[in-house]
């Protein structure tokens, strides 16, 4: 279904303007629905309270009935700490962070129902339960979840706020040319591949620090601190200043000799209050088997 705004819905919230047209629907099921990407707006997903415009091109794509309910799986975790209201885990890479339209299982989260059951924060909807932040497809590395409601607006805060250190290890196509770097450029989507982000002015402000852990001939491995956290920040941001995270065929690096699933890059290290106190938790990992794999190509070149 395909209906486009006129003047007569402009600035209407979206959740309400497609309660409008979908009434066997409940609204949180609909919000749900635009979360996923199952109701898009120009072809590119917006949040709930979305204000509509003339001329605005809504698409609504329902999954069957039978297919919304996301099925728990016994997929193993890698829990790197957990407590009473929370956990993090190391996300393998090659797992989706949470289903889509497209694809339903072997996500992060059809484990964590499995594991968890109804004990995970469901404030973004069934096909989130228990997610606070999100990793691409092949990033791999640390991921806060939230077990209750509670502790995932807690930690929502800290996000929201930039209290949460986020810190990744890459490794990038060329020779960058400082040791030290800010990125420091506006991120939004790229009107001509909705998939895509891209640097624009009229984007929202977005934050990268880079610091050089070691030069090889052909790459350099780094260290990139989120101070924000647009969608595909340090893909974006790289790839920007023509130095793109190694394997990133998205984003302009071509395909690598070293055979790995797309990009490579890694959340390796997370600070965060734990929630409902002050205690401060610091999480780090080794690098992952990708990334060794990557750097021991390299270090060989080096001989």
């Amino acid at each position: 279904m395909k209906v486009i705004v006129d003047e007569n819905d402009i600035g209407l919230r979206l959740d309400s303007f497609v309660s409008g047209l979908l009434k066997d629907f409940s609204r949180s099921k609909i919000q749900n629905f635009i979360k996923c990407g199952d109701i898009t707006v120009n072809s590119e997903i917006k949040k709930t309270s979305y204000q509509l415009r003339e001329g605005d091109s809504i698409e609504i794509r329902l999954p069957e009935k039978d297919d919304v309910k996301i099925i728990p799986q016994n997929i193993p975790l890698n829990i790197i700490y957990e407590d009473e209201n929370m956990l993090v885990v190391n996300k393998p890479s090659g797992m989706l962070t949470h289903p889509t339209s497209n694809e339903r299982e072997n996500t992060l989260v059809n484990a964590l129902l499995y594991q968890y059951g109804d004990n995970l924060s469901d404030v973004n909807g069934e096909f989130r339960r228990g997610i606070l932040h999100r990793l691409d497809r092949n990033t791999s590395g640390l991921l806060m979840i939230a077990k209750n409601n509670r502790a995932h607006e807690f930690l929502a805060e800290q996000i929201k706020n930039h209290e949460i250190i986020k810190k990744y290890r890459a490794v990038l196509k060329g020779d960058y040319p400082a040791d030290e770097d800010i990125i420091e450029m506006p991120i939004g989507r790229n009107p001509n591949q909705p998939h895509k982000m891209m640097v624009r002015e009229d984007g929202k402000p977005s934050k990268t620090i880079l610091k050089v852990l070691k030069r090889f001939r052909e790459a350099t491995y780094v260290e990139l601190t989120l101070v924000t956290g647009r969608t595909h920040q340090i893909r974006v941001h790289t790839s920007y200043k023509k130095f793109p995270v190694y394997n990133d065929t998205l984003y302009g690096a071509g395909k690598g000799k070293v055979n790995t699933e797309e990009q490579v890059l890694q959340s390796y290290y997370l600070r965060f209050t734990k929630p409902f106190g002050d205690e401060i938790i610091e999480l780090q990992i080794e690098p992952d088997e990708k990334l060794n794999k990557v750097l021991n190509y390299f270090e060989s070149r080096l001989k």
